[in-house]
C-alpha cells in the first residue's frame, strides 16, 4: 500500500508527532515499541512520494525540509498491514524524504520503508550515516580509478588536468605517465629537484594537483574534508583518523598515516594540502599522535612499518620544525611562517580587495591596475610582501583567518605549534622508550628517550618562560619582534592540556577560564567578543573568532580536560557541542556543516568563504570531515544518560542548570 492524502477510517490511526506515536483509537505506542517498528512499514512509489513531499512541505524551494518550511499539516502514509500513519514533524518528514533520495539513487521504483527509518533517534542515525555513509563518501584515491572525482572541480581552471608528480618517486612517474596513455587529457608534470617559492608562483596559472602514494599499483586511499576541500588536508586528517579509528575504518586512517609519510619524503613536508599552489606551506603537526593512534589500534602489529612512520616523522620534526625558519633562535621556540610569493591564489577574487586598496592608493593606481601589475613583478613593494607573508603563515597555522594572526602571524610564537611539537616530543620519548629498546637510529643519529624527554622538558620551560602569564593564568602567544607576551583569548591558548603541558596548578587555573572565557551555548568558541573587539581593524568577520566554533578545538580540549581529571567540564562542552550538531540536523534536513556559531547555536555562519556541507539536494551525502569525526569522539566519551537527552533534544542551559 502507498501513501494517501486521507485516513483511512475502517482501519488504525497512528499520530507520529515528537517522541511519541499515538493511535487514535485510544491505544498508546512509544516510539520505541518495537513491535510498531517492526511491523509498520510503507511501500512507497519512490519518485512520486518525493515530488509530492516536496510540493507539499518544501516551502522555499530547496529541496530540503526543514524548521524554515511550515506548511501546518498533516502528511499521512498507509502501510502494508492498512494502517494510517499521520506524519507532523520537520525531523520525520526529512527523513522520509531523505531515504527515498537514497532509494532514488539506487534507481528503485518503490522502496519498504519502516517506522523505525522515519523516527530513528537523531543520535544514532547520525552517527550511524557517519560510520556506513559518510566516510566512504569522503574517500578519495588517485589513481585511474579515482582520479576523475579530484579532477572535476573548479580548482582546475582549465581544460587540462594535471598531476605533479615528485622528481624521485619512480613509481608514481611510471604509474601516472602510463596512465596519460589512456587519459588524453590528462597532464603529467614531473617537479624539479628544488622546489623553490618563485618555481611555485610560476604554476599558479597551471594549477593541479600533487601526486601520493601509488602501492601495488593503487592509490593509497584517505579522507577528504568535503565541498570544495576535494583533496588531502594536514590537519583535517588526523582529526577524520580519530573518527575513522573509533567507526573501525583503520585501513583508511592507516591510509593517511601512508600518504602523509610519502609527502615528507617527497615534498619535504606535510601539506596544507595536495594542490600545486600548497608546495611552499605546511600544516599544524599531529603525525605522531595519528602514528601512536593508528598503531595502538593495529591487530596484529606491524612494528616495520611503524619504525618507517617514525622515522619519517623524526625527519619531519627536525627539517621542517628546527632547522628552518620556523625555528626562532632568540626564544628557542617555534612559529608558523609559510614561505612563497605574491598573493595566496587560492582565495577568493576580491578576497583582498580592502588591503590591495590601501597600496594601490600610495602608489597613486587604480587597484586593478595594481593588482596586475603586483602580481607581474612590475610594481613591488615591501610593505605588501611581508602582509602576504604573514597571510600564507596564517594559513599554514590553519586558522584562516583570525585576527589573533592577521598582519602577524610570522612574528609570533604561537602556543598552539609549540603544544604540538611538545606532543610530538613525547611522543616519540613513548614510542622509542616502550617499542625501541630506547634506542633508535634516523638519518645516521641515534635518539634515545632520554633526549627527548629532555627536549620536552626544554619547550616546557621556555613556554613558560615566554607564553605564561601568571596574572591571567593562562598561556598566550609570544611576539618575538616586539619582545612582548599577546593578550588574544584563544581556544589555541588552551593545547597545552591536550599535549599534557601544563601543570595541575596551571591547568587548575586554566579551566576556568576556559569555561568562563570560551564556554557559549554551542561549545567552545574560536576566540572571546573581547579579543575580536580589541583587535579588529575592519568589520569582516574572521572565521576562526567569536562567535564560530570548530570541530579540532572541541576535540582537543575534550581529551585535555579529561586528562587532567576535569571529566565535569569535558561532559558539559561535549554535550553543548553535539547538541548543536543535533538539532542543527533535526531542523535542517541532516545538515552536517564544517562549522557552527555556537553563541547562536546555528549552521548558518555569516563569514568569510561561507559554511562548506550545507548545499545539497534531499540528502546529506557526506557532512563533513573532522564534524563528523568530533560527533563520533562525543558520543563515545558521553555517558549513555546524555546520548538521551541528545536524542530528546534537552536544552545544555537547562541540562547544565544556567
Amino acid at each position: 500500500m502507498s501513501h494517501s492524502n486521507k485516513p483511512n477510517a475502517t482501519r488504525t490511526l497512528i499520530y507520529i508527532g515528537i517522541g511519541v506515536a499515538i493511535s487514535i483509537s485510544g491505544t498508546f505506542m512509544s516510539c520505541n515499541d518495537k513491535f510498531v517498528e517492526s511491523q509498520t512499514v510503507f511501500d512507497l512509489p519512490v519518485n512520486r512520494t518525493m515530488q509530492e513531499l516536496l510540493a507539499g512541505y518544501d516551502t522555499d524551494g530547496d529541496k530540503k525540509i526543514t524548521k524554515d518550511d511550515a506548511p501546518n499539516k498533516d502528511y499521512f502514509l498507509v502501510s502494508t498491514k492498512g494502517d494510517t500513519v499521520i506524519i507532523r514533524n520537520t525531523y520525520y518528514l526529512s527523513n522520509l524524504l531523505q531515504e527515498l533520495a537514497i532509494a532514488n539513487e539506487n534507481a528503485q521504483d518503490t522502496a519498504l520503508i519502516t517506522l523505525r527509518q522515519i523516527q530513528e533517534p537523531p543520535a544514532e542515525r547520525i552517527s550511524r550515516r557517519i560510520k556506513t555513509q559518510f566516510w566512504d563518501d569522503l574517500t578519495r584515491t588517485i589513481d585511474e580509478k579515482g582520479i576523475n572525482r579530484i579532477m572535476d572541480d573548479d580548482k582546475m581552471h582549465d581544460e587540462r588536468r594535471r598531476i605533479y608528480v615528485p622528481y624521485d618517486d619512480h613509481v608514481g612517474i611510471a604509474y601516472f605517465q602510463n596512465l596519460q596513455k589512456k587519459m588524453p587529457k590528462l597532464e603529467v608534470v614531473v617537479l624539479p629537484e628544488n622546489i623553490t617559492p618563485e618555481y611555485v608562483e610560476s604554476i599558479n596559472n597551471m594549477p593541479g594537483i600533487l601526486a601520493l602514494k601509488i602501492e601495488n599499483n593503487k592509490g593509497v586511499p584517505f579522507v577528504v574534508p568535503g565541498g570544495r576541500f576535494n583533496e588531502m588536508y594536514g590537519w583535517d586528517s588526523y582529526f577524520e583518523g580519530v573518527g575513522l579509528i573509533i567507526d573501525h575504518r583503520l585501513d583508511l586512517a592507516k591510509g593517511m598515516v601512508d600518504n602523509f609519510c610519502y609527502q615528507i619524503r617527497h615534498y619535504g613536508k606535510i601539506l596544507n594540502a595536495n594542490r600545486s599552489y600548497y608546495l611552499t606551506r605546511t600544516q599544524p603537526p599531529f603525525l605522531s599522535s595519528y602514528i601512536r593512534e593508528v598503531y595502538a589500534a593495529m591487530h596484529p602489529k606491524d612494528k616495520k612499518w611503524l619504525e618507517e612512520c617514525l622515522a619519517t616523522a623524526i625527519t619531519e620534526y627536525e627539517n621542517v620544525w628546527m632547522q628552518s625558519k620556523r625555528y626562532t633562535p632568540a626564544t628557542g621556540l617555534n612559529r608558523f611562517y609559510a614561505s612563497g610569493k605574491g598573493i595566496p591564489p587560492e582565495t577568493e577574487p576580491g578576497h583582498f580587495k580592502a588591503v590591495l586598496q590601501e597600496y594601490a592608493d600610495r602608489h597613486k593606481i587604480a587597484v586593478e591596475e595594481f593588482e596586475e601589475l603586483y602580481k607581474a613583478g612590475v610594481v613591488k613593494d615591501s610593505a605588501l610582501d611581508r602582509y602576504f607573508t604573514h597571510d600564507r603563515t596564517l594559513r599554514e597555522s590553519g586558522h584562516d583567518t583570525s585576527w589573533r594572526l592577521d598582519n602577524i602571524a610570522a612574528d609570533l610564537n604561537c602556543v598552539d605549534i609549540n603544544a604540538l611539537l611538545y606532543k610530538y616530543e613525547k611522543d616519540f620519548e613513548f614510542l622509542i622508550g616502550t617499542y625501541f629498546k630506547d634506542s633508535f637510529t634516523v638519518n645516521g643519529k641515534t635518539y634515545t628517550s632520554a633526549y627527548w624527554s629532555e627536549k620536552a622538558a626544554d619547550r616546557r620551560e621556555l613556554m613558560e618562560k615566554y607564553m605564561w602569564n601568571e596574572k591571567a593564568g593562562c598561556f598566550f602567544d609570544y611576539n618575538f619582534k616586539k619582545e612582548e607576551i599577546t593578550d588574544y583569548m584563544s581556544a589555541t591558548n588552551f593545547f597545552p592540556l591536550w599535549a599534557g603541558l601544563c601543570t595541575h596548578e596551571q591547568a587548575k587555573k586554566m579551566v576556568p577560564i576556559l569555561m568562563s572565557d570560551l564556554k557559549a551555548k554551542g561549545g567552545i568558541l574560536a576566540s572571546t567578543k573581547q579579543s575580536v573587539e580589541k583587535y579588529k581593524t575592519s568589520d569582516v568577520q574572521r572565521q576562526w573568532d567569536y562567535p564560530n566554533g570548530w570541530a579540532p578545538h572541541q576535540m582537543l580540549l575534550w581529551k585535555g580536560l579529561i586528562d587532567y581529571g576535569y571529566e565535569k567540564e569535558a561532559r558539559e562542552l561535549i554535550y553543548r557541542w553535539l547538541w548543536t550538531i543535533t538539532q542543527n540536523a533535526v531542523d535542517y534536513n541532516g545538515t552536517i556543516p564544517e562549522k557552527y556559531d555556537v553563541v547562536n547555536t546555528t549552521h548558518k555562519v555569516y563569514a568569510e568563504y561561507g559554511n562548506v556541507g550545507t548545499e545539497f539536494a534531499y540528502i546529506t551525502k557526506s557532512g563533513f570531515g573532522w564534524m563528523n569525526a568530533s560527533y563520533q569522539y562525543g558520543l563515545s566519551l558521553l555517558p549513555q544518560e546524555y546520548i538521551q537527552k541528545l536524542d530528546n533534544l534537552e536544552n545544555p542551559d537547562v541540562v547544565f542548570g544556567e
